[in-house]
C-alpha cells in the first residue's frame, strides 16, 4: 500500500512539470530578474574560456554517469561548488503571477534556488539551480560560476539524506536574444544539472546580454 500511495504521488508530480518547451521559454525570460544584478564593480564577474565550451563527445565522464541509476523525486536543501568556494542553501523557485521564473530573494547573497518545474538533482532529466551573480552590495552566490572549468564537480545534498555529485563537462555564456533552449535544457536521458546565472556584457540600461550555463552530469552519489 505504501508504495502504491508513493507511485501516484510520483505521477501526480511528473503531470504538474510543464513541457520542456515551455520551462526553456518561461526560464529565458525569468532569469531576466537575475541577469538585473549591478553590474557596477572594479572587476566583473570572471566569463568562461573558449576551452571550456559544451564537449559533447566527453566518453569519461558520459561513462560514470551511465553507471549510475537515477534517484527519486527528493528536494535538494544545500549546494557546493568546492571549486569557487560556494557553499549555499537552496530553496525552491516556481513561476510568478506572470508566468515568470522566481529567482530567489536579491538581499541574500547566498542563496540559491531550484526551478521546482523541472526534476529535482538526481532524477532523470534535466534539474536547473538558478542564483544571483551580484546585487547591490557585491558578489552575490555564483559570481564565479564562469570561472568553472570541465572535471569541477557540483554538490547538491537532498532532504533524503543524499548528496549528488554532478561533474562538469562544458560551461558557456548565451545572449539572452539568442538562447539555444533545447540545448540547455533537453533531456539527455540520464541525470543532469544545469547551474544558470547572468553573464556577458551589462549596460545600466538593460542589465547583463546573457547567461552563464554550466552543464553537468551525475557521477557519484553518496
Amino acid at each position: 500500500m505504501h508504495e502504491s500511495v508513493e507511485l501516484a504521488e510520483e505521477e501526480e508530480r511528473r503531470r504538474k512539470r510543464a513541457p520542456w518547451g515551455v520551462i526553456a521559454l518561461v526560464l529565458l525570460t525569468g532569469l531576466a530578474l537575475i541577469r538585473n544584478g549591478s553590474g557596477e564593480f572594479d572587476v566583473g564577474p570572471p566569463q568562461p574560456a573558449s576551452a571550456a565550451a559544451t564537449d559533447s563527445q566527453d566518453a569519461g565522464v558520459r561513462a560514470k554517469s551511465a553507471a549510475l541509476n537515477p534517484l527519486p523525486y527528493s528536494v535538494p536543501d544545500r549546494v557546493r561548488i568546492p571549486a569557487i568556494q560556494v557553499d549555499a542553501p537552496v530553496m525552491p523557485v516556481g513561476l510568478d503571477a506572470e508566468g515568470w521564473v522566481d529567482a530567489p530573494p536579491p538581499e541574500d547573497p547566498n542563496l540559491a534556488g531550484w526551478f521546482s518545474g523541472a526534476v529535482t538533482p538526481g532524477e532523470r532529466g534535466t534539474a536547473v539551480v538558478v542564483g544571483h551573480v551580484d546585487n547591490k552590495q557585491g558578489p552575490a552566490v555564483f559570481y564565479g560560476l564562469g570561472a568553472l572549468q570541465q572535471g569541477n564537480r557540483v554538490e547538491i545534498s537532498r532532504q533524503d539524506g543524499k548528496t549528488v555529485v554532478f561533474e562538469i563537462y562544458g560551461i558557456e555564456v548565451f545572449s539572452k536574444n539568442d538562447f539555444p533552449s533545447d540545448r540547455v535544457y533537453n533531456s539527455t536521458g540520464g541525470a543532469e544539472l544545469r547551474v544558470i546565472t547572468c553573464g556577458g556584457g551589462f549596460s545600466k540600461q538593460n542589465g547583463y546580454e546573457g547567461n552563464v550555463v554550466t552543464f553537468a552530469r551525475l557521477v557519484e552519489v553518496r
